[in-house]
């Protein structure tokens, strides 16, 4: 079992670091919180959750990364959720802070999550009943200091097709993704890349 994985930070998009450890390069799927917290850094420390899938026609590996053990233990207790994957967790974990997402569990705030793309009222009301104690017991709430702001890192604004990119691997189609995306932009022109991209995740159809 991989704990982390520490190197130079060799490639990064909001969807996806590449971290170089003794000559092995590793892919690890991230959120946009990851994806703020590790801009701009030459070496990080990704601590890391393992999928593997069998079964199919084709068996997948793949390596999640985050910035912290609690972002990582808020992804691995969403997956234990029914109706909530791999690819779900992370794209709350993209629209939502860590600490944003343990005050919507706690207070019982169904409309805050139900505002993440591809989460319906039952998913909502699930997370909120099957998580609220484990946050609670698990001392994620306190380590994350719940009701603390965050600050978002500035980027360059020419993040069109960055912010298109990170859809389209999180699994939007390209055309529609664009549209969004420009439209946002024109309004907004100096919205970061990974704020785009959260915007983007609430008004994709």
């Amino acid at each position: 079992m991989i704990e982390y994985i520490k190197g130079e930070l060799a490639e990064l998009t909001p969807a996806l670091a590449v971290v170089e450890a003794y000559g092995v390069g590793y892919a690890l799927n991230i959120s946009l919180n990851t994806y703020t917290a590790i801009q701009g850094k030459s070496e990080v420390k990704l601590y890391v959750h393992e999928c593997l899938v069998t079964g199919g026609r084709d068996d997948s590996y793949t390596l999640f990364g985050f910035f912290n053990k609690q972002e990582r233990s808020l992804y691995e207790l969403l997956i234990t959720v029914s109706g909530v994957g791999a690819n779900t967790a992370r794209m709350i974990l993209s629209s939502l802070t860590p600490a944003d997402l343990c005050n919507a569990i706690a207070n019982g705030d169904e409309r805050l999550l139900k505002g993440v793309k591809g989460i319906g009222l039952k998913t909502a009301q699930r997370i909120i009943v099957d998580l609220k104690d484990k946050i609670v017991s698990l001392g994620i709430a306190d380590e994350l200091h719940v009701g603390t702001s965050t600050t978002t890192v500035p980027v360059n604004t020419a993040t069109r097709d960055e912010a298109v990119s990170a859809l389209v691997m999180l699994g939007f189609s390209p055309a529609p993704s664009a549209k969004v995306v420009t439209s946002i932009l024109v309004s907004q022109p100096d919205m970061p890349v990974e704020q785009v991209v959260k915007m983007a995740l609430k008004q994709i159809k």
